[in-house]
């Protein structure tokens, strides 16, 4: 089971936008060339690749941080910084990603190669060339480029099959597989054989459809009990279930009860009994199997019904008729409906507030980028600075919080502090 994982956390970074340049035209006979600092690069993004070739969230376990590359800082003669390189994440076809805080699904690689970009890499920031104007023609200061922060991310990977196989262990499922599909998946006759779900491809009469045999289910799975709560993802991207019952009733279970427990731990994880679902009475070769068929086809209720022998290949050409033909009538399976990620607001957003000392505190990403494009020692960066501020609405908003002339006032993650002036 350690070579099968289906579920990890990984952190995530996109690559940081470049610092803007900082710098002034330099000419033989030039004696105050303009500014010429070019942008910063843009840092790479995250992206997603859905890859037909991996079936395991193994490589996750041992690796769960990466970041893309951050994008080069600006250079003089109006030279933009080059960009970040993206950083592409290869997944197997089937994960589902989730925002770790929220729970929201925010991608599914449903498709095969299947692109994402689940991180944008920060912009990079504007050189002191942007900065020029009629009446400020020397600028001594840039932007820098917008940092980017980690996020936590699940990966869980669902099976995607037309057909899945579901039961008690030791039903029969894996025989069942072989015999209709050119998969060899571990059989043996104790229970918990089979330990990841195993696919294989199904041809009959023309027609082709995936079957994945998902690991025995028990009573209280849905709840952990078992294999089953860690598998029953795998039985939701399912278009039909095939419910394998031992109709031999060996070690003296009762067939029928088997297939209500099973039905009832399909029903809490997520209403998956109602499903279309085909009943298979599975080991007829053995004597005890035809003395529990009327309890069982009575158990089975409207749902069709067939008994078989994965050993001996007895009824599995009925049962794949009917296979095909239930499938005909059922829609295609459909990636899960996403949500919109909203990268880190703060990055963007400002907050004002007043402390318990009377100091109003200005916070958040904006004000940081802010606070580390201004040069404090330079006139002109200083007064684009508190023209920004009023433009932002920080003036206002400090002036609606009850600041007067003289107050103190806190800016950025640093603390930089100054006095209030209307």
């Amino acid at each position: 089971m350690a070579s099968f994982v289906d579920r990890a956390v990984i952190r995530l970074k996109a690559g940081d936008g470049g610092n803007g340049c900082v710098s002034f035209h330099r000419e033989k006979f030039v004696i105050n060339g303009g500014p010429d600092g070019g942008d910063g690069g843009k840092g790479g993004d995250i992206i997603l690749l859905a890859d037909h070739n991996l079936h395991t969230l193994m490589d996750f376990r041992y690796k769960v941080k990466y970041q893309a590359e951050n994008g080069a800082q600006g250079m003089s003669t109006r030279r933009t910084g080059k960009s970040g390189q993206d950083l592409v994440i290869k997944v197997p076809v089937g994960t589902v990603v989730r925002e770790k805080e929220s729970g929201a699904v925010v991608a599914d690689m449903f498709e095969a190669g299947q692109e994402r970009v689940l991180l944008h890499g920060g912009r990079g920031g504007h050189g002191n060339a942007r900065f020029a104007t009629p009446t400020r023609q020397a600028p001594n200061f840039a932007k820098p480029g917008i940092r980017t922060v980690w996020h936590e991310f699940i990966l869980e990977l669902r099976t995607i099959a037309d057909v899945g196989l579901v039961g008690f262990p030791n039903a029969g499922k894996s025989s069942l597989l072989s015999r209709i599909t050119a998969a060899r998946p571990k059989i043996a006759s104790y229970p918990f054989t089979t330990l990841t779900p195993n696919l294989g491809i199904a041809w009959h009469k023309g027609q082709s459809f995936a079957v994945a045999d998902i690991p025995g289910l028990i009573e209280n799975a849905s709840q952990g009990a078992g294999l089953g709560f860690a598998f029953l993802r795998h039985v939701e991207r399912t278009r039909l279930l095939l419910h394998v019952v031992d109709a031999s009733g060996q070690e003296g279970r009762d067939p029928a009860e088997d297939f209500a427990v099973v039905n009832e731990e399909l029903r809490r994880y997520g209403q998956l009994d109602a499903r279309a679902q085909i009943v298979v009475a599975n080991k007829l070769d053995l004597p005890a199997a035809a003395g529990h068929l009327d309890a069982l086809r009575a158990a089975a209720g409207e749902r069709a019904f067939f008994a078989v022998s994965a050993a001996t290949g007895e009824g599995l050409e009925a049962l794949l008729d009917a296979a095909v033909e239930t499938l005909a009538t059922l829609p295609e399976s459909q990636p899960l409906q996403e949500e919109v990620f909203f990268e880190e607001e703060r990055l963007r957003g400002w907050e004002a507030v007043v402390d318990e000392d009377g100091v109003y505190a200005v916070t958040g990403g904006s004000m940081d980028s802010l606070i580390d494009a201004v040069n404090f020692d330079d006139y002109e960066s200083m007064n684009w600075f508190h023209k920004t501020l009023r433009a932002s609405g920080v003036i206002d908003k400090l002036r609606e919080l009850g600041a007067r002339e003289g107050d103190t006032v806190r800016l950025g993650a640093d603390a930089i502090e100054f006095d209030f002036v209307e």
